[in-house]
Parts: C-alpha cells; structure tokens; sequence
C-alpha cells in the first residue's frame, strides 16, 4: 500500500524535540523524505539515524531561524538533495513569561524573531522552489495563545497571533500557484518544554483544570491534523488555523 507522502520531501523547523520531533516522526511514517531543523545537531542526527535504521533517507540541518543565510541553506540544501520541496513546517519557537513591565526589549525582541521573523524567512525561501512548481504545503504552529489574554505572555502571544495573520495573508497571495497555507493551534501538550511543570502535582492540576476535557494533549495527537494539511486531502482548505487544545480556548 503506498503511504500518503510518498515521493514527497518535508522541512520541519524546530526538530530535534517535543513536537517538532513528532511532526518529523509523523511525515517520515507517512513516506516524505524529511531534512529536520532546529540549534541542537545532536538531536536532529539523532533523527537521521533512527530514519537510517528504518531504511528510509533523512537529513539534517543545524539552523538558526532568525538568520537569513542559514535559513536560506537551509531550504537549498535540501532542494540539493532531493530536488524538489512539497511541505514545510514552520514549528520553531520560545516562550517568554515575563510580566510586560519588567520584560527587556531584548527579551521581546528574541521572542518575535524566533516566533515570526523565522516564519516568514522560512516561507520567503521555501517559496522560491514552490512558487515556480506551483504546489506545495505549508503548516505554521502558531499557539492558543494567540487567541487568549494570558498575563505574563504578551510577547509570546503577540508573536503567535502575527503568525496567524502571517498565515492567511500568504494563503490569499499564494493560492494561484497552488500553495496551501494553514496553521496548527495546539495549546498545553506533554513535551520537554512543561516537564518541570507536570512534574509539579498542584500546578499541573491548576492548569488542567481550565482545559475542559482535564488533560493535556500527547504529541501523537497532532500527527493526524498535520498529515491532512501537508498531504491531499485538504487541497480546499487553506488560511485556516486548527485550534488543538481539548476545549480551552472554546471556555
């Protein structure tokens, strides 16, 4: 039976862990041959080699999303290597919790261009290849919390919600070359980043308790949404975010 991205070729940005690493996962599963991204080469080689051992093809590219010239080898190194580029997750992020008044403006300024700045060099390139092919899928991570007033995350959710934005102005302005372009909203998955969090009982209960079905997600369950936007089946949808947090954002 031929998996669904067979042939195709993925970058997922902010790899080497958490999410990103199982967005990774999930296109390699699905047959994509996928180059991974993120500051840690330990992590991304870590993925090559479980692709290696499976008998399937992957690379791995060191980048720091808020550099023009690493992002840009970034997507022609794989084009060098594949040939071609069909999907690109845009995953890679920080998360500041710094009250606004005693936030720095260097502090501020990370967060928006690892956040944002990094999508839109990421898309910039990536469009290079896809524009001229006419096809291809793009996937933003954005956040719930770019839909939601949280204090002490005013820059992480400013720099969410431009990614939103960013999200459907490049639909409208891409979509006569065939490119889809939509958005992933997940809010509190179990990952490495709230580790110490959910290792903490009482402040792991306080904040399942404002998500509705009392849990947080697991990464498995945001596979099956990414697939659908990278592969076929949603070749009608495009500007749209898909909010993935068990009902949190709907309270």
């Amino acid at each position: 039976m031929t998996a669904p991205l067979d042939g195709k070729v993925a970058i997922v940005t902010g790899a080497g862990r958490g999410l990103g690493r199982a967005m990774a996962d999930a296109l390699a599963d699905a047959g994509a041959r996928v180059c991974v991204a993120a500051r840690t080469k330990s992590e991304l080689d870590a993925f090559v080699a479980q692709q290696a051992d499976l008998g399937r093809e992957a690379l791995a590219c060191p980048t720091d999303v808020t550099a023009v010239d690493a992002v840009d080898n970034l997507i022609d190194a794989t084009v060098a290597k594949w040939g071609r580029l069909d999907v690109l997750v845009n995953n890679s992020g920080i998360v500041a919790t710094t009250p606004l008044l005693e936030q720095e403006p260097d502090e501020w300024d990370r967060v928006i261009a690892t956040n944002m700045r990094g999508v839109y060099l990421a898309t910039r390139a990536a469009g290079r290849y896809m524009v001229p092919a006419r096809a291809g899928k793009i996937v933003n991570i954005t956040s719930n919390f770019a839909i939601k007033g949280v204090p002490g995350h005013a820059a992480y959710s400013a720099s969410k919600a431009g990614v939103i934005a960013f999200t459907r102005a490049m639909a409208v302005e891409w979509a006569p070359f065939g490119i889809k372009v939509n958005a992933l909203a997940p809010g509190y998955f179990a990952t490495p980043l709230n580790a110490e969090l959910r290792a903490d009982h009482a402040l792991y209960e306080r904040v399942v308790r404002n998500i509705p079905v009392r849990r947080m997600g697991v990464p498995e369950e945001i596979k099956p949404w990414l697939l659908m936007l990278a592969g076929d089946t949603a070749d009608f949808v495009t500007g749209e975010t898909i909010v993935i947090d068990g009902g949190q954002s709907a309270r």
